[in-house]
């Protein structure tokens, strides 16, 4: 499975952005995904995960209310609709598939990852 994340850029406080991470691969709707980010000096942290079908989601409390993640398995993609950023968002963005199907919450329930892209966020 080779996933090709799209979407990044730079955009000003208060702004938005919608990330896309495809699938190469053609079971792409049995694979939980998740959206992480990785901002310099920081540790990568789960931004938001959901489950084979789309009717699971996870969000980490700092993005709740203005990230929604969604997927088409028709289109063997996953998205990230980032709305109200904020300069704390800034990060290189990863999108990871687990076989598992389920919500993953750690990166290590994760076995594909998508190549990063990069959000910066002006203040």
């Amino acid at each position: 499975v080779q996933l090709q994340a799209s979407g990044g850029g730079l955009v000003q406080a208060g702004g938005s952005l919608r990330l896309s991470c495809a699938s190469s691969g053609r079971i792409f709707s049995i694979y939980g995904m998740g959206w992480f980010r990785q901002a310099p000096g920081k540790e990568r942290e789960l931004v938001a995960g959901i489950n084979y079908s789309g009717g699971s989601t996870y969000y980490a409390d700092s993005v709740k209310g203005r990230f929604i993640i969604s997927r088409d398995n028709a289109k063997n993609t996953v998205y990230l609709q980032m709305n109200r950023l904020k300069p704390e968002d800034m990060a290189v963005y990863y999108c990871a598939a687990g076989r598992y199907g389920g919500l993953g919450y750690g990166g290590d329930e994760y076995d594909y990852w998508g190549q990063g892209t990069l959000v910066t966020v002006s203040s």
